[in-house]
């Protein structure tokens, strides 16, 4: 048995190569009722000719590691820069060795196909809009190691949150009532 290491998406199917034959390539599912690009328990086999047809996604061959991104609704009153400084914080240690890892091949991708450089140390921006403050953290992760890094960085945000003494208070959809007509009960 071959063992393979490419992580694809060939005809809308998503998975871990686990065979390439004459005619079909084998993968092992992720994704479609599992979240964050774990194993759902489903070999599926493609047609080899998908490779004619339609797009394949590597996920993993000269680089692999993907930008992820995580967004967090901070109410208006919140203390914006605290937060921004905070969330880059966490987002770097988290998020360092990913960094590390990746220079090089980032480089060799530049170099390779002549493309941009990119960022590749995480950042923060920030949105507003009707009902909160969104920041987006953006960061660069292992393609296997996506759920458990976001999993990482909600919860040192989140205990971050916690301790900010209310200076960093989430948001959430509300609905303000106003000028309601003030019914008058007849008496009998």
């Amino acid at each position: 048995m071959t063992l393979y290491q490419d992580r694809n998406m060939i005809g809308g199917t998503k998975g871990d190569v686990i065979d390439i034959g004459v005619l079909r390539t084998t993968l092992m599912e992720i994704g479609q009722w599992v979240d964050g690009d774990l194993y759902n328990g489903r070999i599926v086999s493609v047609s080899n000719s998908f490779i004619f047809q339609d797009a394949v996604f590597n996920y993993s061959a000269d680089f692999p590691f993907l930008w992820d991104e995580i967004k967090i609704p901070l109410q208006y009153d919140s203390n914006y820069l605290l937060a921004k400084k905070i969330f880059l914080e966490i987002a770097t240690e988290v998020t360092v060795e990913f960094v590390k890892e990746s220079h090089s091949s980032w480089k060799h991708l530049v170099r390779k196909y002549m493309i941009e450089d990119a960022q590749t140390e995480p950042m923060v921006t920030v949105t507003a809009n009707a009902n909160w403050v969104e920041y987006t953290v953006r960061y660069l992760v292992n393609y296997k190691k996506r759920r458990i890094t976001k999993d990482k960085l909600f919860e040192k945000i989140l205990d971050a949150i916690k301790k900010s003494n209310c200076e960093l208070k989430f948001a959430s959809s509300t609905v303000q009532v106003i000028n309601i007509p003030v019914s008058e009960r007849k008496s009998s």
